[in-house]
């Protein structure tokens, strides 16, 4: 049996048991849970200079400047999660210089392992889409522009 999610991916669900559902009771995993997890198994690789679209990043940049507010573990991560399986989508801005595919194999790999292990739910696919590559000069643009506007907000 399969059932088709709001993103157009399927998760099959079969009647076979697992360790989230036995005699005693059922455990239900919140997509929350498993975009967290994905979201910081995907940060943990190599290459991987952010998670989400320029927006989200956009959105998470101005996040991190608010006093007290952390950054989302989640950002760039969208999941489906079924009873017993799991679907990840994940938005990624990958490092200059890097292999794309290695990076991509290495985030699937990571992403399946910490999900699974973590939650019991087989992970049935992980989609990466890359929307931008940074490159070490970007930063450093970045930070003179905001000090020229900077100093001219402070000077008539």
């Amino acid at each position: 049996m399969t059932d088709q999610t709001s993103s157009g991916t399927e998760v099959s669900q079969s009647n076979s048991s697992s360790a989230l559902t036995t005699e005693q009771g059922r455990t239900t995993i919140a997509d929350t849970v498993v975009s967290k997890i994905a979201g910081i198994a995907t940060r943990e690789i190599n290459g991987v200079h952010d998670l989400g679209g320029g927006a989200a990043r956009t959105v998470g940049s101005i996040r991190e400047r608010i006093p007290g507010a952390s950054t989302s573990l989640s950002q760039g991560v969208s999941v489906e999660v079924g009873e017993r399986q799991a679907a990840v989508d994940l938005d990624i801005t990958a490092e200059y210089g890097v292999a794309i595919s290695d990076l991509a194999d290495a985030i699937r790999r990571n992403v399946i392992s910490s999900v699974q292990r973590m939650t019991g739910l087989e992970v049935t696919e992980v989609n990466i889409t890359v929307h931008d590559v940074h490159v070490e000069d970007d930063d450093d643009n970045d930070q003179d522009e905001q000090r020229d506007r900077a100093a001219e907000s402070r000077v008539e």
